[in-house]
């Protein structure tokens, strides 16, 4: 019997892979941040990194490692605890090609001091691009980068790390880290019984000579196969931090229980953990009593890579939407160019023109910070703000981008379902909405004088702008009242939306006058695409979104 051809099975009028491209190169707005923030002279290597990145390979490893969901083995076959968890191939492949690229690294010195201006601005350019082809496995990335600025507080064991942190290899073996040639760290702050009010903690850190023994639990502990974790428990001197590696100084492995693996709805490729220590080894970083301020340092920047990996799922999304748009047509016309369509392509182009803007000024705020009181103000201001802004954004764009393809947006073959629930785990991680606010008023209340020189320059470079004027004086005012904190959302949200005008007033003045109109001088929408703007006006904002 021979098989009936049916004409109907022709595939046609469907968008091909976005694959095989240069991310950086696609990208107007991110290459003009990159350069507007001086990092300019790494044009070729962000290409590079572009181009790799953008290929049908690396576009692979992110899909296989999100099928392939770690797991965790607790035990072997003759009941001995093993408490190692297994990744699929794809991960470690993932890990090692960001970290040959310095993203858990290259902002620091071999002797884990800032590298200086603008290596904040390349990591992120990189981190960025990384974000938007697989999120999850940037955590433990994200958190070893992290963890050298809390271990600052303990020089000798910071200079004692560095380096095996300082190397570009990436090194899974389940070993000592002094033995590896590179190690990843994680941290465990959160318990049952807390969360977020980490002084409620009811775990134990007894004194054991030189050392401690830490007895008690954590309820989130992610990237549990790092090589060590800093860990938060109660000592003689109240809340204190501590660095606990994986293996004890004599080569046993140390006394770290995980329990299971968290079933998330997202940051599937990422193992997160309930573990309890049981007199597990531990070393003391700073001082007794003062483990908030010693992590804090971490949290900062933790909250930075948030923003970053947010804006660059949002710019993935818009990508894939755009691709899509400008090969299905519709009504003998292609999406793309359908007043509608293009009506909500060119809002979500200039939502992410604006906050790829903004993330990229606040790295040149972490950039500067050791060298310039002004730009470390920006950046304790300015971190939560951003965060909270770009983090909350994040779902709601990827759904709009979601339903611009359609069936083919919601289905698991595409990226888009997991980049959408990849989205809100930023927004929770490391600070919820209303953790980000609080810490916008204590930032204010702590640097009155500086927060007003901040608002003030704000004001000056969006003078003009429509709307820009009254937010200004709107956030001047709320801060100040002292209710703050019962509207304190309203005033974030602004102060953010200000700074990322400020911030895009620099690279793109008059898409800068486009967003201070539709978002500062209120009358946005609460859809995307509910803006009315000029048809040259979205036509430049869709061919610098993705060039043709």
């Amino acid at each position: 019997m021979t098989k009936t051809s049916f004409a109907t099975h022709e595939v046609f009028n469907q968008s091909p892979p976005l694959v095989d491209v240069d991310l950086f190169a696609l990208d107007t707005a991110l290459a003009e941040a990159v350069a507007a923030h001086g990092g300019a002279g790494a044009t070729k290597e962000l290409s590079e990194f572009g181009r790799h990145w953008g290929s049908a390979a690396m576009a692979e490893r992110g899909r296989l490692a999100n099928e392939n969901t770690p797991k965790l083995r607790a035990f072997d076959s003759r009941g001995n605890r093993r408490d190692q968890v297994e990744f699929h191939p794809a991960y470690h492949e993932l890990m090692a090609h960001s970290a040959h690229a310095g993203l858990h690294n290259s902002t620091w010195t071999t002797r884990g001091q800032s590298a200086g201006a603008p290596t904040e601005v390349v990591r992120a350019a990189k981190f960025y691009m990384a974000a938007g082809v697989e999120t999850g496995h940037l955590c433990p990335i994200t958190m070893t980068r992290a963890s050298v600025a809390a271990l600052a507080s303990q020089p000798d064991l910071l200079q004692t790390i560095m380096p095996v942190v300082g190397t570009r290899a990436y090194d899974p073996t389940f070993a000592p880290w002094p033995t590896k040639r590179g190690m990843t760290l994680g941290m465990g702050m959160t318990e049952k019984q807390g969360g977020t009010d980490v002084r409620a903690n009811m775990t134990r850190a007894e004194r054991d000579g030189e050392a401690y023994r830490i007895t008690g639990h954590k309820w989130f502990m992610s990237a549990p196969m790092c090589d060590a974790f800093l860990v938060l428990a109660q000592a003689d001197q109240g809340l204190s931090c501590f660095f606990m590696p994986r293996f004890r100084p004599d080569g046993t492995v140390n006394a770290i229980e995980f329990q299971r693996l968290k079933d998330k709805l997202g940051n599937r490729s990422n193992a997160s953990s309930e573990v309890e220590f049981f007199g597990a080894y531990a070393e003391l970083v700073g001082e007794e009593g003062k483990g908030i301020r010693t992590i804090i340092q971490m949290v900062q920047l933790t909250r930075q890579d948030c923003a970053i990996a947010s804006v660059g799922l949002m710019r993935s999304g818009l990508a894939h939407a755009l691709q899509h748009t400008r090969h299905r047509s519709v009504f003998q016309r292609h999406l793309s160019d359908q007043p509608l369509m293009r009506a909500v392509l060119s809002d979500m182009a200039l939502h992410v023109e604006a906050s790829t803007a903004l993330v990229m000024r606040l790295c040149r705020a972490f950039d500067g910070a050791g060298v310039d009181a002004s730009e470390a103000a920006y950046m304790r201001l300015l971190t939560p703000a951003i965060k909270y802004w770009t983090c909350k954004s994040a779902p709601g764009f990827l759904y709009e981008a979601m339903e611009c393809l359609g069936g083919n947006g919601y289905v698991e073959e595409g990226i888009l379902a997991r980049h959408y629930r990849e989205a809100p785990v930023n927004a929770i991680w490391e600070g919820s909405g209303n953790v980000m606010c609080l810490d916008v008023l204590r930032a204010l209340s702590r640097e009155a004088g500086a927060a007003t020189e901040i608002l003030q320059g704000l004001a000056q470079e969006t003078a003009g702008l429509p709307g820009a004027g009254e937010v200004a004086a709107f956030i001047g005012t709320t801060f100040r009242r002292a209710d703050a904190e019962g509207i304190a959302r309203l005033a974030v949200e602004r102060l953010a939306l200000l700074a990322a005008a400020a911030a895009l007033n620099r690279i793109a003045p008059r898409h800068a006058e486009l967003f201070a109109r539709t978002h500062l001088a209120g009358n946005h929408g609460g859809m995307y695409g509910a803006v009315d703007l000029a048809s040259e006006d979205i036509g430049r904002l869709l061919d610098r979104a993705l060039p043709h």
